[in-house]
């Protein structure tokens, strides 16, 4: 019912992941993350909304990804119905995805990244978005757009498109957390929405909030 995609960027070290789904508020229901932690991507048939936080405090702990992957999963008596895609703050990844989950449903990792989606349309739905991604040159975001519309362009979500999400944690700059939660068309508002965050007065004020790196930021 939903593809993602998450990501780190060795040069920048930074973290970013992309969702979009037939549904609504696929923010909301499917990406987190933590700077200098990971990333996670809970979905499918029934996801739960506790593997998310679940993963993310077990790599804070120094867990690897692909035992907190098993961890979880394994702990959960409904992971059939679920999907799960998880990556470190180096780019690190695991999966898991359960026999409940309409096909087509699947992940591919890649280097520094990992996509998964269920209910997809076609099984070269994955394999577009990362390949936009990387090919894509410029900002974390821009890559990360690229993958979500290579993905519908592909085929993407069977049922077509409700809700879409980015997400950029960077430790020069605050989180970018954009979510179109209902739309008939998500990603072009998305696209445009990232647009707005991305120039005038409100980057300019993004740019003089508390970051990983300088958190007692304010203005001058």
């Amino acid at each position: 019912m939903t593809y993602s995609i998450l990501v780190h960027d060795p040069e920048t070290n930074q973290l970013g992941a992309a969702a979009a789904t037939g549904s609504l508020c696929v923010g909301g229901w499917v990406l987190r993350g933590r700077f200098n932690v990971g990333l996670t991507a809970s979905q499918g048939a029934a996801p739960s909304t506790f593997w998310r936080d679940d993963i993310l405090d077990l790599l804070q702990q120094g867990t690897d990804v692909e035992s907190a992957v098993e961890k979880v999963t394994s702990a959960d008596k409904g992971r059939e119905s679920r999907q799960l895609a998880a990556l470190d703050s180096q780019g690190n990844s695991a999966s898991f995805t359960g026999s409940k989950n309409t096909q087509i449903a699947f992940a591919e990792p890649f280097e520094n990244g990992i996509v998964s989606g269920n209910l997809l349309a076609d099984q070269k739905v994955l394999t577009a978005a990362r390949k936009a991604y990387q090919e894509t040159k410029g900002p974390m975001g821009d890559r990360l757009l690229s993958a979500l519309h290579a993905a519908q362009d592909a085929g993407g979500d069977s049922r077509g498109l409700l809700s879409g999400a980015l997400l950029v944690l960077s430790p020069d700059e605050a989180p970018l957390d954009l979510r179109v939660d209902y739309s008939e068309k998500p990603l072009v508002d998305l696209s445009a929405l990232y647009q707005r965050a991305m120039t005038g007065d409100y980057r300019d004020w993004h740019l003089t909030v508390p970051t990983p790196n300088d958190k007692e930021r304010g203005l001058d």
